[in-house]
């Protein structure tokens, strides 16, 4: 990306560069957001806080596809090194399940296994302009791995490490 479309929308849509890497930037951005997620106190997703992180994951969510909006203008339509939208679908996988590194993973791998077959209705989602097609399609792919990692949990949690 030269200079001229360096601006505040393609930095924070880049997930402040990481989205530029010439390969996988949807994976490398996702990688980013495990990283985060790693990092984050076990604390929020537990008792009360679980419900503010849920509010500021899908809110800040909202907010991006602004910025995902202004970020297309520059870079084009629904641009690979758009990667904010991989962040907030992997946190909307990791909503109100246990936290562990392990369910953190299994949340990572099924995402991207959901981002990248783009199930029904997901695969529609990437329709809808102004930056919420960039968006939701994920937030969608989230819910589906989240949907996927409750079941799971509670059939056989110690495949999670728990139990």
């Amino acid at each position: 990306m030269n200079s001229r479309k360096l601006n505040i929308s393609t930095v924070f849509a880049t997930f402040f560069g990481i989205g530029l890497v010439p390969f996988a930037p949807g994976t490398f951005g996702t990688l980013a957001a495990f990283g985060l997620y790693l990092l984050m106190p076990e604390s929020w997703y537990l008792g009360a806080a679980r419900y503010l992180v849920a509010v500021g994951v899908l809110g800040l969510a909202a907010l991006s596809s602004r910025l995902c909006f202004a970020a297309e203008r520059v870079l084009g339509e629904d641009h690979g090194s758009i990667v904010i939208d991989e962040v907030f679908g992997y946190f909307t996988a990791t909503l109100f399940l246990p936290y562990s590194w392990l369910v953190g993973l299994y949340a990572f791998i099924l995402f991207r296994a959901f981002d990248i077959a783009k199930p029904y209705p997901i695969w529609r989602s990437q329709r809808i302009p102004r930056g919420w097609g960039v968006v939701i399609d994920d937030i969608l792919a989230g819910v589906y791995a989240n949907l996927l990692l409750q079941i799971m949990i509670r059939i056989y949690p110690k495949f999670f490490g728990m139990g």
